[in-house]
C-alpha cells in the first residue's frame, strides 16, 4: 500500500489547477458509503442450533431506515457520472473536429467502447471468479440455497453497472438535449417519473416500474450536466434545491405511503429496485446539499494529504466497489467453516453487535486489502480497443445491451442456478463477454505505455 500512496502523492502533486477536485471526492465518497452501507446491513450470525442465518439489519431495527438516506448514495454517483461524461464528450468532439473526422457516428461509438472498457474489464474477474467458486461448491455437495445466497451477496453490486452504462449510452442525446433545451430537459423526466410510480401503484400495471431506471438516473445525470455548465454556482440555487427535495421526500415517506428505507426493506416495496418518487426526491436533495457545499469541499480538498488519498481511492474505486463483498462474503465463510462460528454470535441490531462493528468493519477491510492489492494495479491498464478500428453500428449496439442484460440478470435472477448440473446458469455469465467481445475487447488486461503511466489516476 505504501507504493501505491507515493504514486497516489505523485499524481496528487501533478493535479492541473483547473481540475475540480469535488468530483473526484464526491466519487470516492458515494462508493465508500456504499461498501459501509453493505457491510452495515448484511448482518449474518449462527442461531442457537448452529444455523448460519441472515438477519437484515433493516429487518430487526426500523430505525436505521432513516441511515438509508445517507447510505443509498447512487444518485451522487450519476451526478458524478453526469460531470465526468460531459467533459469526456464533449472533449472527445472538440478533438475529432479538429482531426475533421466527419461522422460522429463513429466518434460516438468509440467514445462508447472505451467508456463501457472502463467499466466492464474490471468486472470480469469477480464476475468469473465467483461462477468458477459456484461450479466447485455444487460439485461438493453444499446445499443449493447457501450457494446462493453466497454468489447474490457477493455480485449485488453488478446490477449497478448495467443501469450506468444504459445512462451513459445516451450521454449524446442527453448532452445535446441540455444544450438545446436547458433545464426543460431535466424536468421532462419528472412526470415521466410520476406517471411510471402511477401506472404501477394505482393502475397495477406489471413491469412499467422497470423504466424508472432510466427516468430517475438520467434525470440525475442531466444534473451533472447543468453542474459542470456552471448552473449550480449560485449556492442558493442549490441550497434550494436541497431544501425542495428534501420537503417533497418528508412529504412523500414520513406522511406519504412511500416506505421511508430507500433501499430494499421488509414491510413495504423497494424504492431502489427499481427507482421510486422518493428515491428521485432523495437524489435532488443530495445534488443540492452537495452542491451546496462544492466551495467548501473545493477548498479543503487543497490539503495534500486528502486529495492523495482522493486520487488513490479513486484509482481503485472499481476495485472496491466489486470485491467488497467478496471479502465480506470470505470472512463470514471463514468464521462460519473455519472457525465454528467464532464471532457470529451477536444477532444483528442488539447493543453486542452494534459495540463489534468497529472490529468487523476492520476485519473486512484487512480481507478486502489482498483484492485490492491484486486487481487496482490493472485498473486502468487496458489498451486501445482491439484492432484499432471503429466497431460497427450494430456490434455496438448489441455489445451493450448483451452487456447491460447479463450484469442486470446477474443481480435478478442470480448466477446460481436451483436445477442444473453445473449449478449456474452459463447464459448470464456468458452475456456479458459476448457484450465484450462485440464490443472488441475481452477479459484480459492489455495495458499501454500511456495507460501505465496513468494508472491509479481518478478519471473525468
Amino acid at each position: 500500500m505504501s507504493g501505491m500512496w507515493g504514486k497516489a502523492r505523485e499524481l496528487a502533486e501533478m493535479t492541473p489547477p483547473e481540475r475540480n477536485r469535488w468530483v473526484d471526492f464526491l466519487r470516492a465518497l458515494s462508493i465508500m458509503a456504499v461498501v459501509i452501507g453493505h457491510w452495515l446491513m448484511a448482518g449474518m450470525y449462527v442461531d442457537s442450533v448452529g444455523e448460519l442465518r441472515r438477519g437484515d439489519l433493516l429487518t430487526v431495527a426500523d430505525w436505521t431506515h432513516w441511515l438509508t438516506w445517507g447510505f443509498q448514495v447512487m444518485p451522487v454517483f450519476f451526478l458524478v457520472g453526469g460531470y465526468s461524461n460531459s467533459v469526456s464528450w464533449a472533449a472527445t468532439v472538440r478533438k475529432a473536429q479538429a482531426e475533421g473526422r466527419p461522422s460522429q457516428t463513429g466518434v460516438y461509438r468509440d467514445w462508447l467502447a472505451t467508456r463501457v472498457q472502463r467499466l466492464i474489464t474490471p468486472t470480469f474477474p469477480v464476475l468469473l471468479l465467483w461462477a468458477a467458486l459456484a461450479v466447485i461448491m455444487t460439485q461438493v455437495g453444499l446445499p443449493r440455497d447457501q450457494i446462493r445466497m453466497a454468489t447474490e451477496a457477493a455480485l449485488i453490486p453488478v446490477w449497478f453497472l448495467a443501469v450506468y452504462l444504459l445512462v451513459t449510452a445516451f450521454t449524446p442525446v442527453t448532452h445535446a438535449a441540455w444544450n438545446r433545451f436547458g433545464w426543460l430537459s431535466f424536468a421532462v423526466f419528472v412526470p415521466l417519473a410520476m406517471l411510471t410510480d402511477w401506472l404501477t401503484f394505482t393502475q397495477g400495471v406489471p413491469y412499467v416500474n422497470f423504466t424508472n431506471f432510466l427516468w430517475v438516473f438520467l434525470a440525475i445525470h442531466q444534473l451533472g450536466f447543468a453542474w459542470q455548465d456552471g448552473k449550480f454556482d449560485r449556492r442558493w440555487l442549490a441550497w434550494a434545491w436541497f431544501a425542495g427535495g428534501l420537503a417533497i421526500l418528508v412529504s412523500i415517506t414520513v406522511y406519504g405511503f412511500y416506505p421511508v428505507s430507500m433501499v430494499s426493506a421488509p414491510g413495504g416495496f423497494s424504492n431502489s429496485l427499481p427507482p421510486t418518487l422518493a428515491l428521485f426526491a432523495l437524489g435532488m436533495a443530495q445534488v443540492g446539499l452537495v452542491l451546496a457545499l462544492e466551495p467548501m469541499g473545493r477548498k479543503m480538498l487543497k490539503s495534500v494529504g486528502l486529495w492523495t488519498a482522493t486520487v488513490l481511492m479513486n484509482g481503485m474505486i472499481m476495485t472496491v466497489y466489486l470485491w467488497h463483498l467478496t471479502a465480506f462474503v470470505l470472512v463470514l465463510t471463514v468464521c462460519w467453516l473455519v472457525l465454528g462460528g467464532a464471532g457470529l454470535d451477536s444477532v444483528p441490531g442488539t447493543g453486542a453487535w452494534w459495540a463489534s462493528r468497529p472490529l468487523w468493519i476492520a476485519i473486512y477491510v484487512a480481507a478486502l486489502l489482498p483484492f485490492i492489492a491484486i486487481f487496482a494495479r490493472h485498473e486502468r491498464s487496458f489498451g486501445p480497443i482491439r484492432g484499432g478500428r471503429t466497431v460497427p453500428k450494430a456490434r455496438a449496439v448489441f455489445g451493450v445491451l448483451a452487456i447491460c442484460i447479463g450484469l442486470g440478470a446477474t443481480a435478478g435472477v442470480t448466477i446460481a442456478s436451483p436445477d442444473s448440473l453445473s449449478g449456474i446458469r452459463w447464459w448470464v455469465i456468458a452475456l456479458p463477454l459476448l457484450g465484450a467481445a462485440l464490443l472488441g475487447f475481452g477479459p484480459i488486461y492489455r495495458p499501454s505505455q500511456a495507460t501505465r503511466d496513468h494508472a491509479g489516476g481518478s478519471a473525468s
